[in-house]
């Protein structure tokens, strides 16, 4: 096993989630949301897993200022130094930088993990075998480490990692491309050649590598944190942010290190993964009662329907005859009803007409 004090986990919850519209709201986004009815919420399932095999105090959270309290509420054990609490949204590097630049400054030999926080995990068993695996890795060898899953359908709405040559180490292989949401028949071919594997979005490396990657894309951020390796005390580190946030780059860890690096790997997991960010993944993810409705948490009469996904608010009572294929979804003043196909393009349409013609109350 690892050294587990070296290991350390970073937390993505700082997404508006639009995807997931209208049950995902900017007010409250779906990884504060308990949007499967099982008592606890996205954020709250992802950092118990992370607690069976990280010491709590390795564990950061990583979200927006105006989410800062659903965090410290629902994970009242995570200290205010765990949490990073972006001032703008911006994508996944610049949070990656700040969070490199604390954790290092507490473990210098630190090994990182990066992950969404709105994944399902079957099998944690194995989950938990490949992270180990992985720690291990990145605590020896220069490089970032993918974590990609085996698909198990054509999913148009996923990231795929092409398979390049094996390493010494199993399951562990080389990168060869990276490919963001291909159309339906390349995700055919993809699946059918074998050599493609879905992009969990979970990556592993040590910070002093990644610090050394993120110096390249985002040179100006990272010179005017390192200057002279002083450390910023807590306070100091925090008013930095607030000063200099909103000029950094809105751009992706995949876009800015994982495409442009030559060491990147992948490793093969097998742990019933589902990133469940959009309805169509949601309603792949889930397993289907009988003519394949998927009934999320939600008191409903159906009949002569099929393939469906509906979610409704509680206290609300469904009745729904002849329909097929579709998203019925509703929230505070929004009632969504679309045709169920790769609808997360629809989804961020209808979005933008809406604010646009109807305002802030609705999205």
């Amino acid at each position: 096993m690892n050294h587990h004090q070296n290991n350390y986990c970073v937390i993505l919850a700082g997404g508006k989630g639009r995807r997931l519209w209208p049950c995902s709201r900017e007010e409250e986004p779906k990884q504060f949301i308990d949007f499967f009815g099982m008592g606890r919420t996205q954020l709250q399932q992802t950092y118990d897993r992370f607690a069976k095999i990280l010491p709590k105090e390795n564990i950061y959270v990583s979200t927006n200022q105006e989410y800062e309290h659903f965090v410290k509420e629902q994970l009242p054990d995570l200290p205010k130094e765990n949490i990073f609490n972006e001032p703008v949204h911006r994508s996944t590097a610049p949070s990656v930088a700040w969070a490199c630049y604390r954790i290092s400054h507490v473990n210098p030999d630190a090994n990182l993990i990066v992950s969404p926080s709105d994944q399902a995990v079957n099998n944690e068993k194995a989950f938990f075998e490949n992270i180990d695996q992985g720690f291990e890795f990145v605590a020896h060898n220069e490089g970032i480490l993918t974590m990609g899953v085996k698909p198990t359908r054509p999913e148009p709405g996923y990231g795929y990692i092409q398979l390049g040559d094996e390493t010494e180490i199993k399951d562990l292989f080389h990168v060869k491309s990276f490919t963001e949401k291909p159309d339906r028949e390349f995700a055919r071919m993809f699946m059918e050649s074998g050599e493609f594997y879905w992009n969990t979005g979970i990556i592993l490396c040590n910070v002093r590598y990644m610090i050394g990657c993120l110096q390249k894309i985002l040179p100006s951020v990272m010179r005017k944190i390192d200057t002279e390796n002083v450390h910023l005390s807590y306070e100091e580190e925090y008013e930095f942010v607030q000063a200099n946030f909103r000029s950094y780059p809105n751009l992706s860890i995949d876009y800015g290190i994982l495409e442009k690096s030559d060491q990147v790997y992948v490793m093969r997991g097998d742990f019933g993964w589902a990133d469940l960010g959009t309805w169509h993944s949601t309603y792949e993810a889930l397993s289907r009662s009988n003519d394949d409705n998927v009934v999320i948490d939600s008191d409903v009469m159906i009949e002569d329907s099929r393939n469906n996904i509906i979610k409704l608010p509680k206290g609300r009572l469904g009745v729904i005859s002849g329909l097929d294929g579709f998203i019925v979804a509703e929230k505070d003043n929004v009632l969504f009803i679309c045709k169920k196909g790769d609808s997360s393009a629809l989804v961020r349409k209808y979005l933008n007409e809406v604010q646009m013609k109807k305002g802030e109350d609705y999205i």
